[in-house]
């Protein structure tokens, strides 16, 4: 005997559909899984990234804030010193000028008691001409004197002026590290 088998129905064509919609469907949703596993995998990224960064501008700000600190103060501190050298200074230069003064006003007295008691014009003329002769070379004496302490006090109350400058200008010429 023979036994027939049955082929089997073919599937309807809404079952065919049906049976690739789920299929688009799982990829699809496959596609749109790992496209969002990649979307978070690169956030994570970049915000690991950003932190980093950000991190360590923050130590290099803080580290860039300290060395200004540091330098500021050093340039106050050189300003202090300098203003001290040029007050000492300007102490010397007063008792210099003062003990001219007084050296320049005893000559004088001396030579108006001996004009007061010159016994002949010419007696008068020559303590007058000797006077003014001893008293201009003692001014341009005094002058110079003055003179070379006055550049000798600028030039030490400006020494850590310049110094600290060329410091400022070394640090701050330098490239900030990156």
């Amino acid at each position: 005997m023979t036994t027939v088998t049955k082929a089997k129905p073919a599937p309807a064509p809404t079952q065919a559909f049906e049976n690739a919609a789920a299929q688009a469907k799982e990829q699809v949703e496959g596609f749109v899984k790992a496209g969002q596993e990649q979307a978070a995998k690169t956030f994570e990224q970049t915000a690991s990234a950003t932190k980093e960064q950000v991190e360590k501008l923050s130590s290099q700000l803080l580290k860039i804030s300290a060395e200004l600190q540091a330098l500021n103060k050093a340039n106050v501190e050189a300003l202090i010193q300098s203003g001290s050298i040029a007050t000492q200074g300007a102490e010397e230069l007063t008792r210099e000028v003062t003990a001219y003064a007084q050296a320049s006003f005893d000559k004088s007295v001396t030579t108006g008691k001996a004009l007061l008691t010159a016994k002949s014009l010419k007696e008068v003329v020559d303590l007058q001409s000797e006077y003014v002769k001893a008293s201009f070379d003692a001014f341009v004496a005094e002058s110079s004197r003055l003179q070379g302490i006055g550049t000798r006090v600028a030039t030490a109350a400006l020494t850590p002026l310049k110094d600290r400058v060329s410091v400022t200008v070394s640090t701050l010429s330098k490239p900030i590290a990156a």
